[in-house]
């Protein structure tokens, strides 16, 4: 015992010394290093370091020429270097920095920049290049366009946009006994820099082996290349300054800005009993990065399929080292959480498990990958989310930092970037430009001319043929934008009077006037609405020749309601097919937007499953509503040229008419397929939790595989007879994909059947129907069936569960009269269901009443 204990108190003091050791290399470092003011001959202290002027003695620093000393009163910013901003050199010729005395390695270069006006120097228009021994940093740079550029990304990720200052981060390895910063304007132009650090990098910082996404491990060659710091995120947690990592004050901002849905993760806060897993590892990342995380919200609710994602804006092209931080806060034991690493929608680790990795709870640890960013994309996505097939016990992720880094490509960092300065160069610039500005307005003159004389003369022949309504201004989109709607609907040949008004000679169909549609509501009366969604209300009607409609009207403060009415308006005019419901007509006077379709007398198919006091739907009942959406997502699929995709197919979108015929219905998400030369359609994510494609989800690569997957989901639904997410079951069961999945695969689908149909199916038809599913909800798009294709199985299952009864009839000697007495029952009790649920008008609809459970990823 005690020589056990003897050789603890060893290991112990041994891991002291390298801990020691470290540290006094990095207090080595530390004084090694450059804090450089630029544009002054004297000091001042910043960020808790002293910054020594460019021009000061006994530096170890030289310039190639004076160039301009630039300095300024105020700043707009609220940053720590303020002070330090102030100052700045200017130059319009070649500017040569050279640091002496240092030794060969690796070290970080941080160049500082905060534009403000000096002088005839326009800040906005300068360009330059900038190359450290020989290796090119930026070309053609031009600070205030990155800056612009940065703020409006993070403004629409609704991050802090009223940055005034840009600091560009390299680690760059330095061969020679020294290092030469060269800055060179672009013909004509300027540059300038406020403020340079140079700081000793440790070795360990990077090895040079990393795991490829999708490939083996790679020898990158680092010490031979140079590295750009991209992004560095400290993720659930609040920005770290460089005054608290104190090894080499990198700040770590915050991830949300970053992040494609912020709330996809939830932060958690750790600070207790934190150490390195290796000590190498202390200059890595400062302990605050690994004290708190991001998890995943309603891990236990959502699919196992759902991820946490991050966005980046990169340069097409180059070489990307991606560096994961993780530290496991909670679970006291390995394969209790594991997960997948996604890096540009591939595969880098599957079955990830921090515990594991790291050593146990509580262990700051950190994993690297490479990856190529093509030519033809500017993006980096990186996403977290459990894996399916794994064992542990929670279906979910972790992360505690995330750093992506540029390496050199041929000795080259630089990249023009994708915006244009509006700065001139010359005289004979300016002047083309005058001269173009001139024409232009000209132009512009003249068609704001013809355009405000077409739309006087537009509405003048509106408030002529318009009876009962004054001239008003519309908020909505004017109609006759799109191309297959018309206008007209006056006296033209071929349309026909009716007691409201006229009938438009278009596919759309009439165009409603106002006072009729409050005529067929009551004006509006709440007691008729059959629906409500993020649109507005559906209103029960009907229109003056007696037919009974379901009349959509928006409300104009919604924008996503506006956007779908659009849409629905545009495939609508384009779609006609019996297991489609189609639109009668529109209104849209009075700044009101309304849609008239065909009333469906039965509602949804969903509430004649579950969740109302309807009888339930027959095994054939249920084989038909699911055959005529598949006929009608087949047609969407082929009709027309390149194919429509509906993108929320469920089983409130599932509608059936007074004889039980199923139409699909709300076409406010729909996307016209990919060109032919295109396998899919990039968008953003938008659909309803449970039935949402998940390689959709992970890719935003919408394609008409993904209406698959939901119908697929719809099948399983038609069969349980339940919510397809439902948090109040057993964990197991909450997703009903997944659930259902599991019986299906151990072929036992007959297991968790809606126990109202138990005794009156085909077991060789459900056997047949589960496969269908089953197949419809394969992980990769490619190996899912067509709709055609699962049209054609879901036929075959009824004739087989028509054969079945058949059968089973003539088994059990069923009398003509027998079978006339039962049938006759059943109609009963189906006349007495739909007297009820006509009853019932806030159960039925055009569209779905829970709107809750759709979301959209932007």
């Amino acid at each position: 015992m005690e020589k056990k204990v003897q050789g603890r108190e060893v290991l112990g003091g041994l891991l002291f010394l390298v801990v020691v050791f470290v540290f006094v290399e990095i207090g080595e470092a530390q004084s090694k290093s450059f804090f450089i003011n630029c544009g002054t001959n004297s000091s001042l202290n910043a960020d808790g370091r002293k910054w020594v002027g460019d021009l000061a003695p006994n530096t170890n620093l030289t310039l190639s020429s004076p160039a301009i000393q630039a300095s300024t009163s105020t700043l707009s910013g609220e940053s720590a270097f303020d002070s330090l901003y102030k100052t700045a050199r200017f130059f319009t010729d070649g500017l040569n920095y050279t640091f002496q005395g240092i030794d060969q390695g690796s070290y970080v270069v941080r160049l500082h920049f905060c534009p403000f006006p000096w002088d005839q120097f326009n800040v906005n228009e300068s360009k330059f290049d900038i190359a450290a021994n020989g290796l090119k940093l930026v070309s053609e740079f031009n600070v205030h366009g990155e800056i612009e550029f940065r703020n409006v990304f993070l403004q629409s990720s609704g991050g802090n946009s009223s940055s005034f200052s840009l600091i560009k981060e390299y680690i760059l390895p330095v061969k020679l006994n020294g290092l030469i910063i060269e800055f060179a304007p672009v013909k004509g132009s300027f540059g300038f820099i406020n403020a340079m650090e140079i700081i000793p990098v440790v070795d360990t910082l990077f090895e040079d082996s990393v795991a490829k996404v999708g490939g083996n491990a790679v020898t990158l060659n680092l010490g031979g290349r140079g590295i750009e710091s991209m992004y560095r995120l400290n993720v659930g947690g609040d920005e770290i300054s460089a005054s608290e990592d104190s090894g080499l004050w990198r700040t770590w901002e915050v991830d949300t800005s970053y992040m494609i849905t912020a709330n996809a993760g939830s932060e958690i806060h750790n600070s207790s009993n934190i150490t390195y897993a290796s000590v190498n590892d202390s200059t890595v990342a400062p302990l605050l990065v690994y004290e708190t995380a991001r998890i995943m919200s309603n891990n236990e609710v959502l699919e196992k399929r759902f991820n946490m994602s991050w966005k980046f804006e990169v340069h097409p092209d180059f070489d990307y080292l991606v560096r994961l931080h993780f530290c496991e806060l909670v679970y006291e034991r390995a394969k209790e959480r594991t997960f997948r690493i996604y890096i540009n929608n591939r595969t880098a680790a599957d079955n990830f498990d921090v515990f594991s990795e790291a050593g146990g709870k509580n262990k700051a640890y950190h994993q690297d990958f490479v990856d190529t960013v093509s030519s033809k994309f500017d993006t980096l996505w990186i996403q977290l989310g459990p894996d399916a097939s794994a064992s542990s016990a929670v279906t979910d992720a972790i992360l505690s930092g995330l750093e992506v880094f540029k390496l050199s490509r041929n000795g080259n960092l630089a990249y023009v970037e994708r915006y244009k300065p509006a700065g001139n160069s010359s005289k004979k610039s300016k002047s083309f430009i005058l001269w173009v500005g001139i024409g232009a307005g000209v132009a512009s003159v003249v068609l704001v001319a013809s355009i405000v004389a077409f739309v006087l003369c537009f509405c003048k022949n509106r408030r002529n043929k318009s009876s009962d309504t004054k001239a008003n201004t519309s908020v909505w989109r004017p109609l006759f934008l799109h191309g297959s709607i018309q206008n007209s609907t006056a006296n033209a040949k071929g349309s026909r009077q009716s007691l409201y008004g006229s009938v438009a000679s278009t596919r759309v169909g009439k165009r409603f006037t106002l006072s009729e549609i409050r005529a067929a509501t009551n004006n509006f009366d709440e007691t008729l609405v059959i629906g409500v969604g993020g649109f507005g209300k559906v209103y029960k009607g009907e229109t003056d020749d007696g037919t009974p409609a379901a009349i959509k009207r928006a409300n104009p403060q919604s924008e996503q309601g506006l956007s779908e009415f659009e849409t629905e308006i545009e495939m609508l005019s384009k779609l006609r097919h019996r297991h489609l419901v189609s639109m009668i007509g529109f209104c849209d006077e009075q700044n009101e937007m309304i849609l008239v379709y065909e009333y469906m007398a039965n509602g949804t198919l969903r509430s004649h499953l579950f969740g109302s006091d309807l009888p339930p739907l027959s095994w054939k009942q249920r084989l038909e509503a699911c055959i005529g959406a598949a006929r009608g997502l087949h047609y969407l699929h082929t009709g027309a040229e390149r194919g429509i995709i509906h993108r929320d197919v469920k089983t409130t979108n599932i509608l059936l008419d007074e004889n039980f015929v199923a139409k699909m219905a709300d076409f406010g998400l729909s996307k016209t397929g990919p060109a032919l030369d295109h396998t899919h359609v990039s968008t953003a994510v938008k659909g309803s939790f449970g039935y949402l494609d998940p390689e959709y989800f992970r890719r935003q690569q919408l394609t008409e595989k993904s209406d698959v997957y939901s119908f697929g989901v719809v099948l399983f639904e038609v069969v349980c007879a339940r919510a397809v997410i439902n948090p109040t079951l057993p964990k197991d069961q909450i997703n009903l994909a997944e659930w259902a999945m599991k019986w299906q695969r151990q072929r036992s689908l007959e297991t968790i059947i809606d126990q109202r149909l138990h005794g009156s199916y085909s077991p060789e038809s459900l056997k047949k129907f589960g496969e269908i599913a089953e197949k419809c909800l394969a992980d990769e798009g490619k190996t899912r069936p067509t709709m055609g294709e699962v049209l054609w199985h879901l036929e075959y299952v009824l004739q087989l569960h028509e054969a079945w009864m058949r059968s089973y009839t003539s088994d059990n000697s069923f009398s003509s009269s027998q079978a006339l007495q039962t049938d006759e029952r059943e109609a009963e009790e189906r006349q007495e269901g739909e007297t009820s649920y006509k009853e019932k008008s806030t159960s039925r609809g055009i569209s779905d009443p829970d709107s809750t459970d759709e979301f959209e990823l932007s």
